[in-house]
Protein backbone atom coordinates (compact mmCIF):
# COMPACT_ATOMS: atom_id res chain seq x y z
CA UNK A 1 0.00 0.00 0.00
CA UNK A 2 1.91 3.60 -0.76
CA UNK A 3 2.44 6.14 1.62
CA UNK A 4 -0.59 8.30 -0.35
CA UNK A 5 -2.92 6.06 0.36
CA UNK A 6 -2.25 5.17 3.79
CA UNK A 7 -2.43 9.14 4.43
CA UNK A 8 -5.80 9.46 2.86
CA UNK A 9 -7.49 5.92 5.35
CA UNK A 10 -5.79 7.80 8.44
CA UNK A 11 -7.12 10.93 7.70
CA UNK A 12 -3.59 12.31 8.48
CA UNK A 13 -2.53 15.84 7.02
CA UNK A 14 -0.70 16.00 4.15
CA UNK A 15 3.06 16.47 4.42
CA UNK A 16 3.19 19.67 2.23
CA UNK A 17 1.86 23.24 3.51
CA UNK A 18 -1.79 23.35 2.17
CA UNK A 19 -2.90 26.91 3.34
CA UNK A 20 -0.48 28.66 0.48
CA UNK A 21 -3.03 26.25 -1.78
CA UNK A 22 -5.90 28.22 -0.07
CA UNK A 23 -6.69 30.99 -2.70
CA UNK A 24 -6.02 28.74 -5.57
CA UNK A 25 -8.89 26.12 -5.50
CA UNK A 26 -12.06 26.29 -3.71
CA UNK A 27 -11.76 22.18 -3.47
CA UNK A 28 -8.75 23.24 -0.39
CA UNK A 29 -10.49 23.30 2.79
CA UNK A 30 -10.19 26.22 5.65
CA UNK A 31 -10.14 24.51 8.67
CA UNK A 32 -10.79 27.05 12.00
CA UNK A 33 -7.63 28.67 13.10
CA UNK A 34 -5.78 29.03 9.47
CA UNK A 35 -5.59 32.83 10.16
CA UNK A 36 -3.82 34.40 13.22
CA UNK A 37 -5.78 38.12 12.02
CA UNK A 38 -7.81 40.01 9.66
CA UNK A 39 -4.52 41.11 7.87
CA UNK A 40 -2.97 38.02 7.06
CA UNK A 41 -6.76 36.32 5.50
CA UNK A 42 -7.06 39.52 3.45
CA UNK A 43 -4.01 38.66 2.06
CA UNK A 44 -5.06 35.18 0.42
CA UNK A 45 -8.60 37.35 -0.34
CA UNK A 46 -6.08 40.05 -2.02
CA UNK A 47 -4.79 36.73 -4.32
CA UNK A 48 -8.20 34.73 -4.69
CA UNK A 49 -8.89 32.68 -6.98
CA UNK A 50 -11.45 30.04 -5.56
CA UNK A 51 -13.66 31.20 -8.20
CA UNK A 52 -13.97 32.95 -11.33
CA UNK A 53 -14.62 36.52 -9.37
CA UNK A 54 -11.36 36.67 -8.82
CA UNK A 55 -10.99 37.14 -12.83
CA UNK A 56 -12.89 40.65 -12.76
CA UNK A 57 -12.17 42.71 -9.59
CA UNK A 58 -10.04 45.50 -8.65
CA UNK A 59 -10.48 45.03 -5.17
CA UNK A 60 -10.82 42.40 -2.98
CA UNK A 61 -13.17 43.05 0.04
CA UNK A 62 -12.78 42.16 3.06
CA UNK A 63 -14.19 44.62 6.19
CA UNK A 64 -14.20 47.68 8.49
CA UNK A 65 -14.98 48.82 11.44
CA UNK A 66 -13.45 47.49 14.91
CA UNK A 67 -11.69 43.99 14.38
CA UNK A 68 -13.14 43.13 18.23
CA UNK A 69 -16.76 44.46 17.68
CA UNK A 70 -19.71 43.07 19.93
CA UNK A 71 -21.82 42.88 16.66
CA UNK A 72 -21.11 41.77 12.88
CA UNK A 73 -23.29 42.87 10.15
CA UNK A 74 -22.74 40.37 7.04
CA UNK A 75 -23.68 41.96 3.45
CA UNK A 76 -24.22 39.92 -0.04
CA UNK A 77 -21.19 41.39 -2.36
CA UNK A 78 -18.99 44.59 -3.25
CA UNK A 79 -21.15 47.03 -5.69
CA UNK A 80 -18.78 48.92 -7.98
CA UNK A 81 -17.93 51.93 -5.12
CA UNK A 82 -16.69 49.03 -2.85
CA UNK A 83 -14.70 47.44 -5.78
CA UNK A 84 -13.38 50.47 -6.10
CA UNK A 85 -12.27 51.32 -2.70
CA UNK A 86 -11.63 47.76 -1.32
CA UNK A 87 -14.04 48.74 1.39
CA UNK A 88 -17.74 46.94 2.01
CA UNK A 89 -21.12 49.31 2.21
CA UNK A 90 -19.62 52.97 1.61
CA UNK A 91 -22.10 54.09 -1.21
CA UNK A 92 -25.39 55.27 -0.82
CA UNK A 93 -26.41 51.82 1.03
CA UNK A 94 -23.33 52.02 3.42
CA UNK A 95 -24.19 55.80 4.08
CA UNK A 96 -27.91 54.93 5.05
CA UNK A 97 -26.39 51.78 6.86
CA UNK A 98 -23.98 54.17 9.33
CA UNK A 99 -27.45 56.44 9.86
CA UNK A 100 -29.81 53.49 10.76
CA UNK A 101 -26.33 52.56 13.19
CA UNK A 102 -26.06 56.23 14.65
CA UNK A 103 -30.26 55.95 15.39
CA UNK A 104 -29.31 54.04 18.61
CA UNK A 105 -25.80 55.06 19.08
CA UNK A 106 -24.04 52.66 17.43
CA UNK A 107 -20.76 53.27 15.25
CA UNK A 108 -18.30 50.86 13.14
CA UNK A 109 -15.35 52.44 15.23
CA UNK A 110 -16.30 51.13 18.53
CA UNK A 111 -19.39 48.76 17.95
CA UNK A 112 -19.87 47.29 14.88
CA UNK A 113 -17.84 45.35 12.05
CA UNK A 114 -18.72 45.05 8.76
CA UNK A 115 -18.48 42.04 5.88
CA UNK A 116 -19.71 40.45 3.03
CA UNK A 117 -20.81 36.47 1.85
CA UNK A 118 -18.66 37.30 -1.25
CA UNK A 119 -15.64 39.13 -1.30
CA UNK A 120 -15.57 39.85 -4.56
CA UNK A 121 -17.84 41.65 -6.80
CA UNK A 122 -20.30 39.74 -9.15
CA UNK A 123 -20.84 41.46 -12.65
CA UNK A 124 -22.99 44.02 -12.56
CA UNK A 125 -24.13 43.25 -9.70
CA UNK A 126 -25.75 39.97 -9.80
CA UNK A 127 -26.06 37.77 -7.00
CA UNK A 128 -24.02 35.48 -6.17
CA UNK A 129 -23.93 32.27 -7.15
CA UNK A 130 -23.98 29.09 -4.83
CA UNK A 131 -20.48 27.96 -5.84
CA UNK A 132 -19.27 31.48 -5.80
CA UNK A 133 -20.60 31.60 -2.04
CA UNK A 134 -19.02 28.35 -0.93
CA UNK A 135 -16.11 29.23 -2.18
CA UNK A 136 -15.70 32.18 -0.36
CA UNK A 137 -17.60 31.20 2.96
CA UNK A 138 -14.61 29.57 4.54
CA UNK A 139 -13.08 33.13 4.60
CA UNK A 140 -16.10 34.74 6.34
CA UNK A 141 -16.41 31.87 8.65
CA UNK A 142 -12.64 32.66 9.59
CA UNK A 143 -13.58 36.70 9.89
CA UNK A 144 -16.74 35.46 12.51
CA UNK A 145 -13.76 33.45 14.55
CA UNK A 146 -11.77 36.51 14.74
CA UNK A 147 -13.90 39.17 15.29
CA UNK A 148 -15.74 37.16 17.72
CA UNK A 149 -19.43 39.07 17.44
CA UNK A 150 -21.71 38.26 20.02
CA UNK A 151 -24.82 39.48 17.40
CA UNK A 152 -24.29 39.10 14.00
CA UNK A 153 -27.07 40.55 11.57
CA UNK A 154 -27.42 39.29 8.10
CA UNK A 155 -28.80 42.25 5.82
CA UNK A 156 -30.89 40.78 3.21
CA UNK A 157 -31.75 37.43 1.54
CA UNK A 158 -28.50 36.72 0.11
CA UNK A 159 -26.93 37.15 3.79
CA UNK A 160 -29.61 34.91 5.52
CA UNK A 161 -28.72 31.69 3.01
CA UNK A 162 -25.40 31.85 2.51
CA UNK A 163 -24.77 31.71 6.86
CA UNK A 164 -27.78 29.67 7.69
CA UNK A 165 -29.08 28.28 5.13
CA UNK A 166 -32.26 29.19 5.34
CA UNK A 167 -34.25 30.39 1.95
CA UNK A 168 -37.25 32.22 3.01
CA UNK A 169 -37.88 35.53 1.88
CA UNK A 170 -36.03 38.29 3.78
CA UNK A 171 -39.99 39.88 4.63
CA UNK A 172 -41.25 36.44 6.61
CA UNK A 173 -37.94 36.49 8.39
CA UNK A 174 -36.51 39.71 9.34
CA UNK A 175 -36.49 40.53 12.99
CA UNK A 176 -36.44 37.07 14.28
CA UNK A 177 -33.39 35.95 16.70
CA UNK A 178 -32.19 33.10 15.28
CA UNK A 179 -29.32 31.08 17.61
CA UNK A 180 -25.96 30.14 14.96
CA UNK A 181 -22.87 28.62 15.92
CA UNK A 182 -23.46 29.80 19.45
CA UNK A 183 -23.96 33.55 18.56
CA UNK A 184 -27.23 35.21 18.41
CA UNK A 185 -27.95 36.33 14.55
CA UNK A 186 -30.92 38.48 13.03
CA UNK A 187 -31.94 39.10 9.51
CA UNK A 188 -32.56 43.04 8.76
CA UNK A 189 -33.66 44.37 5.37
CA UNK A 190 -30.60 45.22 3.44
CA UNK A 191 -30.17 48.95 2.88
CA UNK A 192 -30.36 49.34 -1.02
CA UNK A 193 -33.99 47.76 -0.57
CA UNK A 194 -35.01 50.81 2.31
CA UNK A 195 -33.59 53.40 -0.49
CA UNK A 196 -36.29 51.95 -2.90
CA UNK A 197 -38.68 52.11 -0.62
CA UNK A 198 -38.79 55.36 0.98
CA UNK A 199 -41.79 55.59 3.27
CA UNK A 200 -41.99 56.02 6.57
CA UNK A 201 -45.25 55.01 7.69
CA UNK A 202 -45.85 52.08 9.78
CA UNK A 203 -45.30 48.92 8.15
CA UNK A 204 -43.01 50.17 6.06
CA UNK A 205 -39.87 48.62 5.45
CA UNK A 206 -38.11 51.62 7.12
CA UNK A 207 -40.61 51.27 9.91
CA UNK A 208 -39.82 47.97 10.27
CA UNK A 209 -35.86 48.80 10.14
CA UNK A 210 -36.75 50.79 13.26
CA UNK A 211 -38.15 48.20 15.28
CA UNK A 212 -35.26 46.12 14.52
CA UNK A 213 -32.40 48.05 15.03
CA UNK A 214 -34.04 49.19 18.24
CA UNK A 215 -34.44 45.00 18.79
CA UNK A 216 -30.99 45.20 18.70
CA UNK A 217 -30.02 47.96 21.08
CA UNK A 218 -31.42 46.21 23.36
CA UNK A 219 -29.79 42.86 23.57
CA UNK A 220 -26.90 44.35 23.24
CA UNK A 221 -27.62 46.35 26.15
CA UNK A 222 -28.38 43.04 27.76
CA UNK A 223 -25.50 41.25 26.91
CA UNK A 224 -22.69 44.06 27.94
CA UNK A 225 -25.10 43.97 31.28
CA UNK A 226 -24.66 40.43 31.88
CA UNK A 227 -20.76 40.28 31.14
Amino acid sequence: MSSEIQLSLFGEPPSFNQKELIPTDAKIPVPPGTYANITELAQHCNNCHRCELGNTRTNAVVGRGNLKAPIMIIGEAPGQNEDETGLPFVGRSGQLLEQILASVDLNTENDVYIGNINKCRPPNNRVPTPDEMAACLPYLLEQIRLVDPKIILLTGATAVKGITGDKRGITKIRGQWIEWEGRLCMPIFHPSYLLRNPSKEKGSPKWLMWQDIQAVRTKYDEIRQNT
